[in-house]
Protein backbone atom coordinates (compact mmCIF):
# COMPACT_ATOMS: atom_id res chain seq x y z
CA UNK A 1 0.00 0.00 0.00
CA UNK A 2 1.67 3.23 -0.69
CA UNK A 3 1.77 6.24 0.74
CA UNK A 4 -1.57 8.85 -0.15
CA UNK A 5 -2.15 12.20 1.53
CA UNK A 6 -4.38 12.39 4.92
CA UNK A 7 -6.76 14.84 6.24
CA UNK A 8 -5.23 16.69 9.69
CA UNK A 9 -7.36 18.71 11.50
CA UNK A 10 -8.00 22.07 12.01
CA UNK A 11 -4.99 23.84 13.39
CA UNK A 12 -2.15 23.58 10.58
CA UNK A 13 -0.18 21.35 12.51
CA UNK A 14 -0.05 18.91 9.22
CA UNK A 15 4.01 19.08 9.28
CA UNK A 16 4.29 19.11 13.07
CA UNK A 17 2.57 15.91 12.86
CA UNK A 18 4.13 14.59 9.78
CA UNK A 19 7.52 15.57 11.50
CA UNK A 20 6.42 13.67 14.66
CA UNK A 21 5.77 10.79 12.71
CA UNK A 22 9.06 11.04 10.66
CA UNK A 23 10.96 11.46 13.49
CA UNK A 24 9.22 8.15 15.43
CA UNK A 25 9.34 5.76 12.69
CA UNK A 26 13.02 6.28 12.54
CA UNK A 27 13.90 6.02 16.12
CA UNK A 28 11.76 2.90 15.89
CA UNK A 29 13.50 1.05 13.35
CA UNK A 30 17.34 2.05 14.49
CA UNK A 31 16.30 0.70 17.88
CA UNK A 32 14.92 -2.65 16.31
CA UNK A 33 17.87 -2.48 14.24
CA UNK A 34 16.22 -2.41 11.04
CA UNK A 35 16.68 -1.14 7.67
CA UNK A 36 14.61 1.26 6.09
CA UNK A 37 14.30 -1.85 3.25
CA UNK A 38 13.97 -4.59 5.74
CA UNK A 39 10.97 -2.40 7.14
CA UNK A 40 9.47 -1.87 4.16
CA UNK A 41 9.73 -5.94 3.55
CA UNK A 42 7.68 -6.42 6.79
CA UNK A 43 5.09 -3.97 5.89
CA UNK A 44 4.72 -4.60 2.81
CA UNK A 45 4.96 -1.46 1.31
CA UNK A 46 7.75 -0.17 -1.25
CA UNK A 47 10.74 1.42 0.89
CA UNK A 48 10.10 4.58 -1.24
CA UNK A 49 7.19 4.83 1.44
CA UNK A 50 9.12 4.41 4.67
CA UNK A 51 11.62 7.02 2.63
CA UNK A 52 9.08 9.44 2.09
CA UNK A 53 7.61 8.98 5.82
CA UNK A 54 11.03 9.34 7.45
CA UNK A 55 11.63 12.67 5.33
CA UNK A 56 8.42 14.02 6.83
CA UNK A 57 6.86 14.38 3.02
CA UNK A 58 3.58 14.51 4.19
CA UNK A 59 1.59 12.31 6.06
CA UNK A 60 0.58 8.66 4.87
CA UNK A 61 -2.51 7.16 4.61
CA UNK A 62 -3.91 5.55 7.57
CA UNK A 63 -3.85 2.18 6.09
CA UNK A 64 -0.29 2.43 5.55
CA UNK A 65 0.75 4.01 9.04
CA UNK A 66 -1.30 0.75 10.72
CA UNK A 67 0.75 -1.65 8.56
CA UNK A 68 4.07 -0.04 9.70
CA UNK A 69 3.06 0.44 13.30
CA UNK A 70 2.52 -3.76 13.20
CA UNK A 71 5.40 -4.52 11.15
CA UNK A 72 7.16 -2.10 14.51
CA UNK A 73 5.17 -3.95 16.84
CA UNK A 74 4.42 -0.67 18.53
CA UNK A 75 0.34 0.24 19.14
CA UNK A 76 -0.84 2.42 16.54
CA UNK A 77 -0.35 5.94 18.78
CA UNK A 78 3.16 5.41 19.57
CA UNK A 79 3.85 6.52 15.97
CA UNK A 80 1.54 10.03 16.62
CA UNK A 81 3.32 10.44 19.97
CA UNK A 82 4.89 13.54 20.82
CA UNK A 83 6.15 13.03 24.56
CA UNK A 84 4.99 12.31 27.87
CA UNK A 85 1.45 13.92 29.08
CA UNK A 86 1.30 14.97 32.32
CA UNK A 87 -1.56 16.33 34.32
CA UNK A 88 -4.89 17.13 32.98
CA UNK A 89 -5.05 17.77 28.77
CA UNK A 90 -8.09 19.53 26.70
CA UNK A 91 -8.04 18.09 23.40
CA UNK A 92 -10.38 20.70 21.08
CA UNK A 93 -12.40 19.65 18.14
CA UNK A 94 -10.57 22.32 16.18
CA UNK A 95 -7.01 21.45 17.21
CA UNK A 96 -7.49 17.84 16.57
CA UNK A 97 -5.37 15.34 13.91
CA UNK A 98 -7.34 13.23 11.86
CA UNK A 99 -6.31 10.87 9.20
CA UNK A 100 -8.04 9.72 6.35
CA UNK A 101 -7.94 6.78 4.50
CA UNK A 102 -6.43 7.22 0.66
CA UNK A 103 -10.24 7.52 -0.70
CA UNK A 104 -11.13 10.00 1.95
CA UNK A 105 -14.55 7.53 2.45
CA UNK A 106 -12.74 6.77 5.98
CA UNK A 107 -11.77 9.50 8.86
CA UNK A 108 -10.13 9.04 12.30
CA UNK A 109 -9.90 10.97 14.98
CA UNK A 110 -7.43 10.35 18.05
CA UNK A 111 -9.75 11.48 21.22
CA UNK A 112 -6.88 10.89 23.57
CA UNK A 113 -3.32 12.76 24.32
CA UNK A 114 -1.02 11.58 21.67
CA UNK A 115 1.91 11.21 23.73
CA UNK A 116 3.67 8.55 25.72
CA UNK A 117 3.49 5.22 25.25
CA UNK A 118 -0.24 3.44 25.77
CA UNK A 119 -2.38 0.42 26.37
CA UNK A 120 -5.95 1.95 25.73
CA UNK A 121 -6.97 4.14 22.42
CA UNK A 122 -10.02 6.31 22.39
CA UNK A 123 -10.94 7.05 18.05
CA UNK A 124 -13.85 8.73 16.37
CA UNK A 125 -14.36 7.37 13.37
CA UNK A 126 -16.39 8.30 10.23
CA UNK A 127 -17.71 6.59 7.19
CA UNK A 128 -18.75 8.27 3.72
CA UNK A 129 -22.13 6.71 2.95
CA UNK A 130 -21.34 3.00 0.54
CA UNK A 131 -17.70 3.46 2.21
CA UNK A 132 -15.89 -0.02 3.48
CA UNK A 133 -12.47 0.72 5.60
CA UNK A 134 -10.70 -2.78 5.47
CA UNK A 135 -7.87 -3.67 8.57
CA UNK A 136 -5.21 -6.26 9.12
CA UNK A 137 -4.97 -8.46 11.71
CA UNK A 138 -3.63 -6.30 14.88
CA UNK A 139 -1.03 -8.12 17.42
CA UNK A 140 -2.48 -11.29 19.51
CA UNK A 141 -4.63 -9.99 22.17
CA UNK A 142 -5.48 -6.67 20.80
CA UNK A 143 -9.36 -5.65 21.32
CA UNK A 144 -11.78 -3.25 19.94
CA UNK A 145 -14.86 -1.82 21.49
CA UNK A 146 -17.02 0.05 19.13
CA UNK A 147 -20.19 2.21 19.75
CA UNK A 148 -22.18 3.47 16.73
CA UNK A 149 -23.38 6.51 17.20
CA UNK A 150 -24.71 7.74 13.66
CA UNK A 151 -25.90 6.00 11.08
CA UNK A 152 -25.76 1.89 9.87
CA UNK A 153 -22.46 -0.15 9.49
CA UNK A 154 -21.30 -3.62 8.94
CA UNK A 155 -18.49 -4.86 10.81
CA UNK A 156 -17.14 -8.06 9.44
CA UNK A 157 -15.21 -10.37 12.71
CA UNK A 158 -13.42 -14.15 12.54
CA UNK A 159 -17.48 -14.40 13.52
CA UNK A 160 -18.81 -13.21 10.29
CA UNK A 161 -20.87 -9.88 9.47
CA UNK A 162 -22.54 -7.81 12.48
CA UNK A 163 -25.15 -5.37 11.38
CA UNK A 164 -25.21 -2.32 14.21
CA UNK A 165 -27.46 0.69 13.90
CA UNK A 166 -27.22 3.94 16.00
CA UNK A 167 -26.91 2.93 19.80
CA UNK A 168 -25.43 -0.96 19.44
CA UNK A 169 -22.07 -2.11 20.34
CA UNK A 170 -19.83 -4.39 19.72
CA UNK A 171 -16.52 -5.76 20.98
CA UNK A 172 -14.54 -8.81 19.55
CA UNK A 173 -10.65 -9.80 19.11
CA UNK A 174 -8.77 -7.91 16.35
CA UNK A 175 -6.37 -10.17 15.68
CA UNK A 176 -7.52 -11.49 12.98
CA UNK A 177 -8.71 -9.13 9.56
CA UNK A 178 -12.02 -7.00 9.66
CA UNK A 179 -13.72 -4.80 8.16
CA UNK A 180 -16.25 -1.65 8.88
CA UNK A 181 -19.08 -0.87 5.81
CA UNK A 182 -21.54 1.81 5.82
CA UNK A 183 -24.64 0.60 4.74
CA UNK A 184 -26.43 3.58 5.27
CA UNK A 185 -27.09 6.88 3.12
CA UNK A 186 -26.30 9.10 5.38
CA UNK A 187 -22.45 9.32 7.52
CA UNK A 188 -21.87 6.34 10.13
CA UNK A 189 -19.81 7.96 13.32
CA UNK A 190 -18.63 4.87 15.53
CA UNK A 191 -16.68 5.23 18.27
CA UNK A 192 -13.61 3.08 19.57
CA UNK A 193 -11.78 1.69 22.44
CA UNK A 194 -8.69 -0.14 21.09
CA UNK A 195 -7.12 -2.16 24.02
CA UNK A 196 -3.57 -3.73 23.16
CA UNK A 197 -2.08 -6.74 25.06
CA UNK A 198 0.53 -5.73 28.21
CA UNK A 199 4.18 -6.51 26.76
CA UNK A 200 5.46 -9.85 28.16
CA UNK A 201 8.65 -9.25 30.58
CA UNK A 202 11.07 -11.69 29.90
Amino acid sequence: MTAAPAAAGAGGDLAALAGTIAANVRVLRLQQGLSAERLARFAGVPPAVIAAIERGDGIASIETLWTVAKALEVPFSTLLSAGTSVGTTVIRRAAARVLASADGGFTSRALFPLEGDRRVEFYELRLAPGAVERADAHAPGTTENIAVTEGTVEIVTADGPHRLEAGDCILFDANTPHSYRNDGTGEAVLYLVMTYAEPVIA
